[in-house]
């Protein structure tokens, strides 16, 4: 099979944003970042799956998503309910899966889209195009005869490329989109494929949703195919996607540190009141002035357990009513 080199020029621009993203990298690796933070780890993920199916028209709000893979009941349409419910499983295998394997693209395509089309997990046999937020077709996808020998060399490609893998993952993600070789779900399956790409080479992008920044910038996301498209290279969309990268970088390390901060100032309160001998939960709440016992575990005590300050009397019984904790 002849060898496919997709289309792009590396520009300065391009390796300014490249550099600066690697920057904003360090910056956040130390801000005690996402590793430490499970809330803020949970709460980007439910933003990665409610970004990306709202560019594709499901109508439920992030409340709802969150309900959804809670395992709530929520009133909506059942399609966008198992929407959300597929993704949530898809982004479970984010770490399992090889991306550079076009089974696995094909596993994750029918995860993504089981129950809603009838060939999920398969190369399209039909025509298809990319439709922006009007409905209007931006890019019309080349002949379904070719789709399945595109994407093979397309993943040819992604396996022998030495590029950067912050352009490399755009350059996929870009002629991904261009073959769109599915019937539904080429939208989400490329988002999530350029993620895991990202995550291979640096786990903290798992936890980055760089598709919330994609739905803020939706108008642009879509020009950026159609002028790349237009101009038979990628260049544009690179850059687009580079700089959607970058800000969704800033905006972790901002709330990596809110969040942070806000947990350093608990588990400051906390250590004002606890001793050194045991005291039981409902002691240092009252010295702390709270009400919710759920609330004072998880934003004082588990903080303050998991930076080692503070020990339970009974630690293979955590939950045990007789439970009592001690400053070390």
């Amino acid at each position: 099979m002849d060898k496919y080199i997709p289309p792009y020029e590396i520009t300065d621009e391009m390796l300014e944003l490249v550099s600066e993203i690697m920057e904003n990298l360090g910056k956040l690796s130390g801000v005690n970042e996402l590793e430490k933070l499970p809330r803020l780890r949970r709460v980007n993920r439910i933003r990665s799956i409610h970004s990306s199916l709202a560019i594709e028209n499901n109508t439920l709000s992030i409340e709802q998503v969150t309900d959804v893979i809670n395992g709530k009941r929520v009133l909506g349409p059942q399609k966008d309910i198992l929407e959300v419910q597929n993704a949530n499983l898809a982004y479970d295998k984010l770490e399992e899966i090889n991306p550079y394997k076009l089974d696995d693209l094909l596993k994750i395509h029918g995860i993504m889209m089981n129950g809603l089309v009838k060939e999920a997990g398969q190369i399209r046999t039909g025509q298809v195009g990319v439709y922006n937020q009007k409905g209007e077709v931006v890019h019309l996808a080349p002949p379904a005869e070719f789709a399945h020998k595109q994407i093979v060399q397309l993943f040819d490609w992604l396996s022998n490329s030495n590029a950067n893998m912050l352009i490399k993952s755009s350059v996929f993600h870009y002629e991904f989109e261009f073959i769109h070789p599915f019937n539904d779900g080429n939208g989400r399956t490329g988002r999530f494929w350029q993620t895991a790409l990202l995550s291979s080479w640096k786990p903290i992008f798992a936890w980055i949703p760089i598709e919330s920044i994609i739905k803020d910038n939706q108008e642009e996301y879509y020009k950026a195919i159609t002028l790349s498209t237009s101009q038979a290279k990628s260049n544009i969309f690179i850059l687009f996607m580079l700089d959607c990268i970058n800000k969704a970088i800033k905006d972790i390390i901002s709330g990596a540190r809110n969040h942070y901060n806000h947990i350093n100032n608990q588990i400051t309160q906390l250590m004002n009141v606890i001793e050194s001998y045991p005291q039981s939960a409902a002691e240092l709440m009252e010295k702390l002035n709270l009400k919710s016992r759920v609330g004072f575990r998880k934003n004082y005590i588990q903080p303050a357990l998991d930076a080692g300050l503070i020990a339970m009397t009974e630690p293979d019984k955590p939950t045990s009513k007789n439970q009592k904790y001690f400053k070390i």
